[in-house]
């Protein structure tokens, strides 16, 4: 396979700078492989260490299973969502990251801000190749509940998802990988996501988890390293 990576701009990694966040919580489990940043691959492109896979390859993994249930992180993973994490900071916390923290804040973000995400273009293609084999999809998030959502309705929208499950809002803890329950309830066969806790979460669960880079201008810090567990990673994933 032809391997390509289109670089940021370096106005775009200026702006990191400016821009940025704590993790949401979870649980740390140590690496086992060399793994980079998306910064960090825009410089020196696609190291042979990593276990890259297109879109077609997995497509190609899954021809000739019956359709499956699979999973999706939201943030960074289909939607590039900072814009609302960075208005949050900005209204809540200007000078500490304790907007994580602040229902007032996941009000926001989850009932009226997630207009302001931007569907990302892997997100697309992953979707419809999972919709054209007939696979349930879910979206699993570690983002705090709230009383309403439009998250549900946006992703629907946006990705045009045809059967569409409600999002599930399963929050975050340093000592509990919470995604984990979720995939085994609904037999989530692959789990798509750009935190480390995203393919540990998989792989607890039985599941296979694939990697999808996190954007280099993403307020979430630092910048997740993509194959340090020797994880499958989407290729050019971070649009």
């Amino acid at each position: 396979m032809k391997k390509t990576f289109t670089a940021i701009t370096i106005s775009s990694l200026l702006a990191l700078s400016l821009v940025s966040s704590s993790v949401m919580a979870e649980p740390k489990v140590p690496a086992t492989e060399t793994g980079y940043s998306t910064i960090q691959l825009t410089q020196m492109g696609q190291p042979k260490s990593v276990h890259w896979v297109t879109v077609e390859q997995i497509a190609q993994q899954l021809k000739g299973k019956p359709p499956m249930a699979v999973g999706f992180d939201v943030d960074d993973t289909v939607l590039f969502s900072s814009p609302g994490f960075y208005r949050g900071k900005q209204v809540f916390s200007p000078n500490s990251f304790s907007y994580l923290k602040d229902q007032k804040f996941w009000d926001k973000m989850n009932c009226e801000w997630e207009k302001f995400s931007m569907p990302k273009q892997i997100g697309q293609e992953l979707i419809d190749m999972h919709q054209k084999r007939g696979d349930s999809i879910y979206f699993i998030t570690g983002r705090d509940p709230s009383k309403c959502e439009i998250t549900t309705q946006y992703l629907k929208d946006v990705f045009g998802i045809k059967h569409m499950n409600k999002v599930i809002f399963a929050g975050s803890s340093k000592t509990t990988n919470t995604k984990t329950p979720y995939i085994k309830a609904e037999n989530i066969k692959v789990y798509y996501g750009d935190s480390d806790g995203d393919i540990t979460a998989a792989r607890d669960a039985g599941a296979v988890g694939i990697r999808v880079m996190r954007p280099a201008n993403s307020t979430n810090r630092p910048i997740a390293k993509n194959g340090i567990y020797g994880e499958e990673v989407v290729v050019n994933s971070q649009f």
